[in-house]
């Protein structure tokens, strides 16, 4: 499969799930207020922020800011990492609901994931998939 075909489907995946994760973060933000850290200040309005992100940076992917909004997803995919811890070690419920480390496990260790995904759908980097030269953009970025 060509690069540019790979990362286009990618491109497509990786949008859709920011885009359902702006839904859940602006259909309901109070929800998540129980897995915000404590140092976070205005945990309503940073949720609401993010969603709006996940949403811009989701649709941004398929304009020419493609690279910008790789980077922001990859930054935003960092940045978010601990309100995902606190949800785990605290056990925090979401509307009642308890999650298992079946849930939080997978989750935790695919966030490197994601930032590697956000930084690859944007065309910022192409490992491991082709080396790109310094200062040379590769003929594969898309």
């Amino acid at each position: 499969m060509p690069l540019a075909t790979l990362r286009n489907i990618l491109r497509v995946l990786l949008a859709l799930g920011f885009l359902a994760a702006a839904y859940f973060h602006l259909r309901d933000p109070g929800l998540l207020l129980p897995i915000m850290p404590d140092w976070v200040p205005f945990p309503y309005s940073v949720i609401v922020v993010t969603g709006l992100c996940e949403a811009a940076g989701a649709l941004a992917l398929f304009t020419p800011l493609r690279r910008a909004a790789g980077i922001g997803l990859a930054l935003y995919a960092v940045c978010v990492y601990p309100a995902n811890i606190k949800h785990a070690l605290d056990n925090v419920p979401i509307d009642g609901v308890h999650l298992s480390w079946w849930y939080h496990a997978p989750r935790l260790l695919f966030q490197p994931v994601v930032v590697w995904w956000s930084l690859f759908t944007g065309a910022v980097i192409d490992w491991p998939f082709t080396a790109r030269s310094r200062g040379r953009k590769s003929p594969h970025s898309s």
